[in-house]
């Protein structure tokens, strides 16, 4: 490995820390439906647990409201279960085809609440970039580098670090502004 496959291993784990960063914050919903928010619901299926997507398509027909529309008309007591049991907040209306889900509005306490739980998340891909430039910094004394180059691509690594915890910042302040705008 030479220092420029290292750079390009580190700045791909930064990459990729991110794009889970992001994936994790679609899951915090904000008062608006979001279908991304029902993927990790399992629904029992034929005695397997399945993903609730697998089974059905989700769609958003107004702002406020999740259409679950499943393959099989004999999953729908399953998913509306499933639902219910999720601890998401959703209370799914089963009209014998298809099931509704209205998204109540959330009070200021809940809203305050989810902020909370972004900062979490951001914190967790801050730490996760800390790691990764740790692992980098090691595998970059195995190569045995002059010391001035060593230093120079420490420096390199760090800029990478500044330039994704930036990165992470702006998402948190974005994902927290539309938590806590009504």
């Amino acid at each position: 490995m030479n220092t420029d496959e290292l750079l390009l291993e580190v700045t791909d784990k930064f990459d990729k820390t991110l794009e889970s960063l992001e994936k994790r914050f679609a899951t915090v919903r904000a008062g608006r439906a979001n279908p991304s928010s029902l993927d990790g619901i399992m629904v029992e299926y034929y005695g397997v647990m399945t993903p609730l997507k697998q089974l059905a398509t989700i769609s958003v027909p107004e702002a406020r409201q999740l259409l679950i529309k499943p393959f099989d008309k004999g999953a729908l007591s399953g998913i509306e279960k499933a639902i219910l049991t999720s601890n998401l907040g959703y209370n799914p209306g089963n009209d014998g085809e298809t099931i509704r889900i209205v998204i109540p509005e959330l009070t200021e306490e809940r809203r305050r609440e989810l902020a909370k739980q972004v900062k979490a998340i951001s914190e967790d891909a801050k730490v996760s970039v800390r790691n990764i430039r740790h692992d980098g910094l090691e595998d970059l004394k195995k190569l045995e580098l002059p010391e001035d180059e060593e230093k120079g691509v420490e420096k390199e690594i760090q800029d990478l670090v500044n330039e994704y915890n930036k990165k992470i910042e702006d998402l948190l302040k974005e994902k927290e502004n539309e938590l806590l705008t009504v």
